[in-house]
């Protein structure tokens, strides 16, 4: 009984199609070329449905994969290659060589296979990813606001343990809106702080020019921008995965995680472990903290599948 597979090699503006027997790879394959606007996509599904096939599989090359996979993935077994594993020898590269390759190296067990999620956690993945990326500039933007306090001879971050906590931000606001009387300025500080009023009212007297005031006024309302960009992110990734909130209060649970690190990991590896054959492969997987690595000794997972795992989408 013929079972066929479609090979596709994916490119910014053309997908070189192929389409095998599995049953019958000897025999020659039927071959089409698609752009990549959306309607010929839609054409792509059309013909590759018409032409019997039931599995596909694609090239992970840079994100122009995403949009081909959706549309066929509710019709169709997908795969997703990692380029490496379908490198042609050199100075040989032909696009529907290359996309036939990929259903004979399918066919033959050869390829390395990402994992790709369904969309449920994708759009987990997405959602949490944003985040991190918005984590990671608020934390830059430290270096630019701390080079003007050193500009205007400002030593805040020398009794200041985190020059972008509350104590911190409340009284740069104060300096960015004109506040120039170090003792004032000390005034925002919450008393919490580990140093003494007069090496706090010390670090602030400076010397202030107005443009050094506007640009550090600048910076705050980036600041203040991404800090709620993180709380509306915050509010979207808990009603995306509230109905899998049992599981990450659970992960929550362990030693040194929290609900801001479980989140992310649940997102990237899925409610269940079992997609992974290993503990090792598990952790390996996607940008998640050094915490995962806990997961090793907490997490218990499936029996070994015949699948291979790599972060490359």
């Amino acid at each position: 009984m013929p079972y066929k597979i479609a090979g596709i090699d994916v490119h910014k503006k053309v997908l070189m199609v192929v389409v095998l027997d599995a049953s019958t790879p000897e025999e020659k394959a039927e071959r089409r070329r698609f752009p990549t606007m959306p309607s010929e996509i839609r054409r792509l599904l059309i013909w590759l449905r018409e032409q019997g096939v039931e599995e596909a599989v694609m090239e992970s090359t840079a994100q122009y994969w995403r949009s081909v996979w959706l549309e066929l993935e509710p019709y169709m077994r997908l795969h997703l290659a990692h380029a490496f594993s379908n490198r042609a020898p050199r100075g040989r590269k032909h696009d529907f060589k290359d996309a036939e390759r990929l259903v004979r190296r399918l066919i033959a067990k050869e390829l390395i296979l990402s994992f790709v999620p369904d969309g449920e956690q994708r759009t987990w993945r997405s959602l949490t990813r944003m985040k991190l990326q918005l984590t990671r500039d608020r934390v830059r933007l430290q270096n630019p606001i701390e080079c003007l306090l050193e500009e205007m001879r400002i030593k805040l971050s020398i009794v200041v343990s985190d020059l972008l906590g509350a104590s911190g931000l409340r009284m740069l606001r104060a300096l960015a809106t004109g506040e120039t009387d170090p003792k004032k300025l000390a005034q925002f500080g919450d008393a919490r702080l580990r140093c003494t009023e007069e090496q706090l009212v010390d670090a602030l007297t400076g010397r202030v020019q107005p443009m050094q005031r506007a640009m550090l006024g600048l910076q705050l309302e980036r600041l203040q921008l991404i800090d709620r960009q993180i709380a509306e992110l915050n509010r979207m990734i808990a009603q995306a995965m509230k109905p899998h909130q049992e599981a990450v209060m659970r992960l929550a649970e362990v030693p040194g995680f929290g609900v801001d690190s479980a989140q992310p990991i649940i997102a990237e590896v899925g409610v269940q472990a079992s997609t992974f054959p290993s503990a090792a492969e598990l952790t390996s997987w996607g940008p998640v903290p050094e915490k995962t690595k806990a997961l090793k000794r907490t997490t218990a997972v499936a029996p070994p599948r015949a699948i291979n795992i790599c972060a490359g989408c």
